[in-house]
């Protein structure tokens, strides 16, 4: 049987990818993957801007609420998850988008993941340990001196990945960037068509403090509540994360509705700024506007063709 054929749609946040992603699966008879590193959790629906219940009923989505978010999950656990996801998809026959702007996760599945250091369970205590006593940021700017180009691509509260940079550093001497250079993600494990949404940058700020505000309206602080009423502890890593720590300083009195919606919007446009330089450094991916619509469907029905003949 042949390799399954993954149409990969990504780009920064807000650009548009569910909504081209659930127009090109019901054209092409096609399943949504997701390669969202949030989206894995439960109960984080309105800050993760997750698919509706409706959207997912058109189209049949994976890895969507697959873990709780009090669990540890990172790219091999996702590449394990998408591979089961991938190969059931074509197995019933259907096409397979991926879609989501976690650049690693994407890497993970399409060309696999660099052997590093094992992980040192006691080592990871003691770099948690030395965040809560120096306090937030403290990871970040000691990664920023050993490995800047980690550091750049990965957000100051995203410890879990901090840590494993750190980790991997002390372990091997050498840093996580490259290391990855030199894995290159040279593997090919499936053949691909790589899409990248783009927006002109004051569009996309638009676009953004729309979500934004549209989030904290529909309930997303009530959502947090809900998630802590459930017995998650409001210092989990999943729950630091943006949209989800301004819902917090909101619900705690440290600020008001405008000013988190504001902290939110900023936070989300520095984030679409490293998913961009991160996506920019991948050479497979075609670049277009939401407005392509007609070139996009062009080209995936050229690429899905091209597994028939």
């Amino acid at each position: 049987m042949p390799r399954p054929r993954i149409v990969v749609i990504t780009g920064p946040t807000a650009t548009g990818k569910t909504a081209l992603a659930l127009d090109l699966a019901q054209r092409h008879a096609g399943e949504i993957v997701s390669a969202d590193s949030r989206q894995i959790y439960r109960h984080l629906n309105i800050g993760t801007a997750k698919p509706t219940e409706e959207q997912q009923a058109r189209v049949r989505h994976h890895l969507i609420d697959v873990a709780n978010p009090d669990e540890r999950f990172d790219a091999a656990r996702f590449r394990g998850l998408a591979d089961a996801a991938v190969a059931d998809v074509h197995r019933r026959g259907k096409r397979v988008f991926l879609v989501g702007g976690t650049g690693l996760y994407i890497r993970a599945l399409i060309h696999g993941l660099f052997v590093g250091p094992f992980a040192d369970p006691a080592l990871r205590c003691r770099l948690a340990q030395q965040e809560k006593e120096h306090g937030s940021g403290y990871l970040h700017t000691w990664l920023a001196r050993v490995d800047p180009e980690a550091a750049h691509r990965l957000h100051p509260n995203d410890r879990m990945r901090l840590v494993r940079a750190l980790e991997v550093w002390i372990l091997s001497g050498k840093p996580l960037s490259v290391w990855q250079r030199e894995h290159a993600f040279r593997e090919q494990r499936f053949p691909t068509l790589q899409l990248a949404l783009v927006v002109e940058r004051d569009r996309l700020a638009q676009r953004i403090e729309a979500r934004c505000r549209e989030m904290f309206h529909a309930g997303l602080a009530d959502e947090l509540r809900r998630v802590w009423d459930l017995g998650f502890d409001e210092t989990l890593p999943a729950l630091r994360t943006i949209g989800y720590a301004q819902a917090k300083d909101l619900l705690h009195g440290r600020c008001t509705l405008e000013e988190a919606i504001s902290r939110t919007a900023q936070a989300t446009r520095r984030l679409a700024k490293r998913q961009l330089t991160w996506l920019r450094a991948e050479s497979a991916l075609r670049w277009y506007t939401p407005a392509q619509r007609n070139d996009i469907d062009s080209d995936v029905q050229e690429f899905f063709e091209t597994d028939s003949r």
